[in-house]
């Protein structure tokens, strides 16, 4: 869901263009594996705060430190330095939880036979960077299948989650096909969020989200296998969520990342399945999106993908787009309308148009009807 205004009021009152260069500079620098120097990425006056407040919006803070850990320590802006350090223990900390949980969720749905799969978090994070610690992932994300959808919600209620009561709506249940469970209070609380569906209105969703679950592989973490998705699916989901950012004006930067560590595992061959599989999807050109928006924060790489990336959505210029990224807030940008968005991501056919815009209102209906704020 978007965050809550107050998360830009400082970011809003300042001119951030240096920052934004600089966290784009290092990310850059992650990729290709290069050592960052403060001479290249480190304008003067740049500020702390600042820089800190758009890795963290973004979930990029370790990548920043991972490329600064590169240079020489008298380089590094040092009070920086020492926030990212703290980030990423945090980070650690988390991660640590979140995996600790998905090993019993996943014990108890395994004893059970519930068909499921594991999305994003710490899982991903290890295939794509060999490290469970990138990004603070606070909850644990689940597909099922429509039909498993209740019994799944079931088992984990025998282990101590309940839903929490927001997402018991028709609008959460019906529309975004997904419910929060939350077990224990406090720091040391837990927090499933179980899905069935895997886009929200507004954007186009997959014509087959149980492919996702027919597809899945196995890793293995502490001596057991979880579930977690394709490769393919890994880099479409990650492209899906940035969709949904875009649409609620949300820093993406993190999923961006992801887009751009999945799409550099694939060859030629595997990346003309994976355009072949997102057009059986429906999601040819939410998949571009992603890429295109890889591209303009990372840098282009001369691939399949990255070539046929290059128009969509090519009234909005690259600098728009990167600031669409990772800087939603800025009061400058021009954001086109959703329903613009939502026409080229179906491929401008005028019946799948329609049948989303349809399902977007009826969402709409439903939330303003159950999502209202209780009386006093």
């Amino acid at each position: 869901m978007a965050l809550p205004e107050s998360s830009y009021e400082r970011l809003r009152a300042t001119d951030c263009a240096n920052e934004i260069a600089y966290v784009q500079a290092c990310l850059r620098l992650y990729f290709a594996g290069t050592a960052a120097s403060a001479g290249e990425v480190s304008p003067p006056g740049l500020s702390v705060a600042v820089v800190a407040d758009i890795a963290r919006l973004n979930k990029v803070g370790t990548f920043v430190l991972k490329a600064l850990s590169r240079a020489p320590a008298n380089e590094r802006p040092a009070e920086l330095f020492q926030w990212l350090e703290t980030y990423r223990r945090r980070t650690v900390s988390m991660n640590a939880a979140c995996l600790m949980d998905s090993m019993a969720i996943n014990e108890a749905l395994l004893d059970r036979r519930i068909d499921f799969v594991f999305l994003k978090g710490p899982f991903q994070q290890h295939l794509l960077y060999d490290d469970h610690f990138m990004k603070p992932a606070g909850d644990v994300d689940i597909l099922v299948s429509p039909a498993g959808f209740s019994k799944a919600r079931e088992v984990l209620r025998s282990i101590g989650y309940e839903v929490s009561g927001k997402s018991r709506s028709v609008w959460w249940v019906r529309f975004l096909g997904e419910q929060h469970m939350v077990r224990g209070n406090g720091p040391k609380s837990s927090t499933v969020d179980l899905h069935y569906r895997l886009q929200q209105p507004g954007s186009p969703s997959p014509r087959d989200a149980d492919g996702f679950l027919r597809r899945k592989r196995l890793v293995e973490i502490t001596g057991a296998e979880v579930p977690f998705t394709s490769a393919a699916d890994t880099l479409m989901l990650s492209c899906i969520s940035v969709a949904k950012a875009l649409f609620n004006r949300e820093p993406c930067a993190g999923y961006v990342c992801d887009i751009r560590a999945s799409a550099s595992r694939l060859d030629e061959a595997d990346q003309q399945r994976v355009l072949d599989a997102a057009v059986t999807q429906g999601l040819e050109d939410t998949l571009l999106l992603g890429l295109r928006a890889a591209d303009v924060l990372l840098g282009g790489t001369g691939t399949l993908l990255s070539e046929r990336a290059k128009p969509i959505l090519s009234r909005i210029g690259n600098e728009d787009l990167l600031n669409m990224v990772i800087a939603p807030w800025l009061l400058s940008l021009r954001w086109p309308q959703r329903r613009t968005v939502l026409w080229e991501l179906c491929g401008r056919a005028p019946v799948r148009y329609l049948a989303e815009v349809g399902w977007a209102a009826s969402a709409d209906i439903s939330r303003r009807i159950f999502e209202r704020p209780a009386s006093p």
